[in-house]
């Protein structure tokens, strides 16, 4: 399955709730205000949020003016509207030898399985990857992240169970450097925003991190569960006043029907996403575009064969709303 498969796929539950709900408010016609009242509140099936509903349809509305058109040409307007709402995910480039990327997010969000994901990507791409078990809190969570490694054929740094994270944390930067690696992934311990001591041992980290290099951690990526929709917010915020996120990551967003959540979640932060999970295999770890993200939301469910790669280079006789639900 393809790149562009594989969003579409993640997405199969929310595009399934959206498409569902815009097509049984509006058939054919004009936008009339109720239409589009009305849609609006149909958004919110996929946590897209009223604020961002009703800037979505705000720029339809200003696109109609009045014509008569269907649902696949609101759903193709709909989703350019969307794509705008969303900062475009940089292309990732390293910033420095070893790169360091800090994991957080809360118990449950797929951290760990996501550094697997993650140094499997890098690995593939013939990087020397190492990670880090800073995760000395919960019982299991060393060992969990050994599993994960040894599945990718790379090593662990590690200490005990319940030493000081922030100790890990530089003594791994201290090897990766030695070593040559490219890539250092620190796991952190899974916890809520408002876990007063949880925070300061993250702020800790972060301190320490830079006695070797004031630019460290070069990302800091922020770990959502998919299914947690914008209840997210509150944690981001969290965690953003303590560290500095650089981009998100959505996982679980194969079992979700609260995909749209990632627009609301973008806009708060005022940063990217930069990977998203959408199944189990250690490929099914996906750089985000919000092109394919937005395609995956708007777009009819159906095999690679049947779904264009790119919309500027459509088949002969095609136009880009032959690729969005009809009715």
């Amino acid at each position: 399955m393809g790149f562009f498969g594989k969003i579409a796929r993640g997405l199969t539950k929310t595009r399934d709730a959206l498409l569902k709900e815009v097509k049984g408010a509006f058939g054919k016609g004009k936008l009339t205000d109720a239409v589009i009242e009305n849609i609006e509140e149909k958004l919110l099936a996929c946590d897209i949020g009223m604020d961002v509903a009703s800037k979505i349809m705000e720029t339809v509305r200003a696109r109609a003016k009045g014509q008569e058109i269907d649902s696949r040409q609101l759903l193709e307007w709909m989703a350019d509207a969307t794509r705008d709402l969303l900062p475009e995910t940089p292309a990732w480039q390293s910033k420095g030898k070893p790169h360091v990327i800090l994991m957080i997010g809360v118990n449950g969000a797929g951290k760990t399985t996501t550094i697997g994901k993650l140094a499997h990507h890098y690995k593939s791409q013939g990087k020397a990857v190492l990670v880090a078990a800073g995760d000395t809190f919960r019982a299991g969570a060393i060992a969990q992240l050994e599993r994960w490694a040894d599945r990718v054929g790379i090593e662990t740094i590690k200490s005990q169970e319940g030493a000081d994270a922030a100790s890990v944390a530089f003594d791994a930067y201290a090897a990766a450097k030695s070593r040559g690696i490219d890539i250092l992934i620190i796991d952190t311990a899974g916890r809520l925003h408002n876990k007063t001591h949880l925070m300061d041992e993250l702020s800790k980290m972060v301190r320490v991190l830079r006695k070797h290099d004031p630019a460290l951690p070069h990302e800091c990526l922020l770990v959502v569960d998919g299914n947690t929709g914008q209840n997210a917010i509150q944690q981001g915020k969290g965690f953003n006043a303590v560290v500095q996120l650089d981009a998100l990551v959505i996982t679980k967003l194969d079992g979700t029907a609260k995909g749209g959540a990632v627009i609301p979640l973008c806009r708060e932060f005022g940063i990217p996403v930069a990977w998203v999970g959408v199944g189990e295999d250690l490929t099914d770890l996906i750089r985000f575009s919000r092109e394919e993200y937005v395609r995956g939301l708007f777009l009819k469910d159906g095999d690679d064969a049947g779904l264009i790669p790119d919309t500027k280079a459509l088949p002969d006789g095609k136009q880009a709303s032959d690729f969005y639900l009809g009715v």
